[in-house]
């Protein structure tokens, strides 16, 4: 009987461990897939329209114009989408404004274990507050939170406010919807790839 049991928890280990493994790939393998689809055809125009109106939206929050002012330069991912199943997909395209000029383009993945649920859009801007930490960040191929930098996110209440804006981090963020409801979690593993227009 022991043999039996001690057998059985083997088999369920070995599952579990082979399915993690099957889901590990599923996530590179659509992170690939996404990224090589971004290289065929970019409407560049149109994501700086979006952009555009991801800054409208977030001036309407409280706080919003005052958080963006505070910034060296504004990374501007509207729209983000998600994946909704057992493996959650985070993609979007975006643009790094200096001056309220785009100078560059760039593209963001992140892949996430777990259930998740629904596929809302959202627009995520991050502000780089220091000229050191935008430095890197445009020095990098594909930059990574959590390994080459941190990014500090901004919470709000129900009320949606970014009024009490204040942080030490030199990279800051700030995620919420179209009907300017705020999002709270962490941009950890989140890859932000530059997308050349002249290719």
């Amino acid at each position: 009987m022991r043999l039996i049991i001690a057998n059985f928890d083997s088999c369920n280990r070995m599952l579990w461990l082979i399915t993690s493994v099957l889901m590990l790939l599923s996530i590179l393998f659509l992170n690939s897939a996404v990224m090589a689809a971004d290289e065929k055809k970019i409407d560049f125009d149109k994501i700086d329209a979006e952009a555009d109106a991801a800054i409208e939206r977030l001036y309407k929050l409280d706080g919003g114009k005052a958080f963006a002012e505070k910034a060296e330069a504004l990374l501007i991912m509207p729209n983000v989408g998600k994946g909704a199943l057992i493996v959650g997909i985070e993609h979007g395209k975006g643009v790094l404004r200096i001056d309220d000029k785009t100078v560059d383009y760039y593209s963001m993945s992140a892949g996430s274990l777990g259930l998740q649920i629904g596929g809302e859009a959202k627009d995520i801007i991050i502000a780089f507050l220091t000229s050191e930490a935008l430095e890197q960040f445009r020095a990098s191929k594909n930059w990574e939170a959590g390994v080459d930098g941190n990014i500090a996110m901004i919470k709000a209440g129900d009320g949606g406010t970014a009024s009490n804006f204040t942080t030490k981090e030199p990279i800051t963020a700030i995620v919420f919807d179209v009907k300017g409801l705020f999002f709270d979690f962490s941009l950890k593993g989140g890859k932000f790839s530059k997308l050349d227009k002249y290719k």
